[in-house]
């Protein structure tokens, strides 16, 4: 479902690569990891995976769309999710939630029973009519996650999705993505946090000033590196 071959970029003005030579498949109804420091290169990658972004070489492919030659095909396929996603002050969530699935143009009554469903999920009709600015952090959340889902994609992008939230919001998102992928979505996972990859990745890539240092379940890393202290391990690729 994704497929990346010697992506790279490189940004104006900077004397070396933001992200250099990435090659990656993702199976679909794999979760795979991106792990790696802040600075590793992690959320460029995904921007160019989301379209954001144009590659300065290489080819990336998601739900087997180009992401230069057909980037509305693979906007359509992809729901995006991290923890700066904005939120309207002045919309309700079901608002939100309804108006983002209005520009994928659900029709008005498919895309009513896919909120009441998400709605209900994500526990989220406590505070379906609360706008904005009056909701809590965890709210908020949610409302990313709702908006993300509307229309139904195959793959999931999430960049760092739970940084700078508290425990227990950090915990609802988790389980939503475990949630997910059991109902068989493709998930592409960013974090800098080793607990999240060992709960929820199938394989993970660790990345390191824009490079892809070591990719594999972390059971494969652990026998190949001979370092059973996974977070030692880590360190160990990204020093």
């Amino acid at each position: 479902m994704i497929e990346v071959h010697g992506l790279t970029k490189w940004f104006r003005g900077s004397s070396k690569p933001a992200v250099e030579d990435l090659h990656f498949v993702v199976q679909p109804g794999e979760v795979f990891g991106l792990l790696g420091p802040n600075g590793a290169g992690k959320t460029t990658t995904l921007r160019m995976l989301c379209t954001v972004l144009r590659p300065s070489r290489g080819t990336a492919r998601v739900a087997h769309f180009d992401v230069v030659q057909q980037p509305a095909q693979v906007r359509a396929h992809i729901g995006f999710l991290s923890a700066n996603t904005g939120i309207y002050e002045r919309m309700t969530a079901w608002e939100m939630v309804e108006y983002y699935g209005q520009l994928y143009q659900i029709p008005p009554e498919q895309l009513r029973e896919r909120m009441e469903m998400l709605f209900s999920a994500l526990q989220m009709n406590d505070f379906r009519h609360r706008r904005g600015g009056e909701m809590s952090t965890g709210m908020k959340q949610k409302v990313s996650i709702a908006r993300a889902l509307v229309h139904d994609p195959p793959v999931l992008i999430f960049d760092e999705p739970t940084a700078g939230l508290d425990v227990l919001v950090q915990r609802a998102v988790l389980q939503t993505i475990q949630q997910l992928r059991n109902q068989g979505k493709t998930i592409l996972f960013s974090t800098h946090i080793l607990r999240e990859v060992e709960k929820l990745c199938d394989r993970v890539a660790i990345m390191s000033r824009g490079r892809i240092v070591a990719c594999g379940t972390l059971s494969d890393l652990q026998e190949y590196y001979r370092q059973d202290d996974l977070e030692e391990l880590f360190f160990s690729l990204v020093s």
